[in-house]
């Protein structure tokens, strides 16, 4: 897998230019997926059990449950992580399928997705952390155009 290769297809694919806003982006991956994306904090995750954030694929909608953390860039990585594996495909298909038997209560694209997550150094975890970083950049680079901070601190 050219990693490079996947992230530069996966962001020029969703038209949002060099610059775009979280909800731009939002925006853009709900009407992808063709459904509703909703995120939120859950407080009884916690980063020291190793697990920031968590992609749920229902019927009709994406849920990504997160970490807390003092650091909005923090949180905004581990959304964007999740995010990436949306536009990336990750969990098309059967590629999250996991036997019923190991966690009947847990649908089966989530089991997949935490069965998997195990690896972090594949190239799935590293090419969804490179999507992450330019989607980063992509949201900084908006804010820092809005705010004329570059012609500021140049």
């Amino acid at each position: 897998m050219n990693i490079e290769q996947t992230v530069s297809t996966a962001v020029a694919a969703l038209q949002l230019g060099d610059t775009f806003t979280l909800d731009d982006l939002v925006h853009a991956i709900q009407t992808r997926r063709q459904r509703k994306l909703r995120v939120y904090e859950l407080a009884d995750l916690n980063t020291s059990d190793g697990i920031c954030a968590i992609w749920l694929v229902r019927d009709s909608e994406d849920i990504v449950l997160h970490a807390h953390t003092d650091s909005a860039l923090h949180r905004q990585q581990f959304v964007l992580h999740e995010f990436a594996h949306m536009l990336l495909g990750h969990c098309d298909g059967d590629d999250c399928a996991a036997e019923d038997v190991l966690l009947p209560n847990i649908p089966p694209y989530t089991r997949g997705r935490l069965l998997k997550r195990q690896d972090p150094d594949c190239d799935t975890e590293i090419a969804a952390e490179a999507l992450a970083d330019r989607l980063a950049a992509g949201i900084r680079g908006h804010v820092f155009a809005e705010t004329r901070y570059l012609e500021v601190f140049g």
